[in-house]
């Protein structure tokens, strides 16, 4: 969410795509190093490829770039057989054809309807959204960490101004304080491990783009599950929210949350903020 002189530069609502609306999906592939590959393909059920498959594209290193460029006869070489060579050389055709919109390109009236009607809202009122209020939690005002975001919050607004700035790295300060300081009360709270980050990539099968914040549950060192994605705005709440729906409902790295946080329900959740609203 910062721009400036920030520790580090999200890429606000531009698109990440070189200022296109969209991008072929295997822009995005090329990119992938060897798990972020096999991670990938194991998401694409209709794949359906068996553990061997999986073995043998480890053994062969096989990364993003090399993935998009091998064909049927390639990977019957290295010992796949006839179906997988054939579903993954015709799915490695598919990501060069296949265009993804950047989620910064939904900013339309009409955008927002058809956003909506994924959900069977005929409308582009947000106020038609059902409402979901999540337990709470009450936080006792003495908790150090809650005690450490207020005073950090007060040094913020004497040093460099309010969260109402239109300057995006000063709003961007302002919402990291908060989402950290939330952070740390939960992981008390929970016992978990989580992490916050920034400009984290999100690639569905509609829209791509990276996020301003993610923040994932660490289950070990190789291992980490998304948990909530958070968009910031500086007065375009409605935008917001609206990219914020794609952003969660085009994720392919949604988890359940009784895998997150030992819950029953299927969640991945989402905040906009303009770091004054969340």
């Amino acid at each position: 969410m910062s721009e400036t002189s920030t520790p580090y530069t999200p890429a606000s609502t531009s698109t990440t795509v070189a200022g296109n609306e969209t991008v072929s999906l295997a822009d995005e592939v090329k990119k992938y190093d060897i798990e972020e590959l096999i991670n990938f393909l194991r998401k694409e059920k209709d794949l359906k490829l068996s553990e061997t498959a999986i073995k043998i594209l480890e053994k062969e290193e096989i990364i993003g770039r090399a993935f998009l460029k091998t064909t049927k006869e390639e990977f019957r070489s290295i010992g796949l057989g006839l179906g997988p060579a054939t579903v993954l050389a015709d799915f490695a055709k598919e990501c060069k054809d296949k265009k993804l919109r950047s989620f910064s390109s939904y900013k339309t009236k009409k955008d927002l309807s058809e956003v909506l009607r994924k959900y069977g809202i005929d409308s582009n009122d947000i106020k038609k959204i059902p409402p979901f209020v999540p337990e709470s939690v009450k936080i006792d005002e003495a908790d150090k960490h809650f005690q450490y975001c207020i005073t950090d919050i007060k040094r913020k607004m004497g040093i460099i101004g309010s969260a109402k700035s239109s300057n995006e790295a000063v709003r961007c300060s302002y919402i990291e304080a908060i989402l950290l300081s939330a952070m740390y009360i939960v992981k008390d709270i929970t016992r978990k491990r989580i992490s916050l980050e920034p400009q984290f990539e999100v690639v569905g099968e509609e829209a791509t783009g990276r996020v301003y914040y993610a923040i994932k549950k660490i289950i070990d060192s190789l291992n980490e599950e998304l948990i909530c994605i958070t968009e910031g705005k500086q007065n375009q709440e409605v935008l917001g929210i609206m990219q914020n729906i794609m952003q969660l409902h085009t994720n392919k790295r949604k988890r359940k949350a009784s895998e997150a946080f030992d819950d029953d329900f299927d969640y991945l959740y989402g905040i906009v903020t303009t770091g004054e609203i969340f």
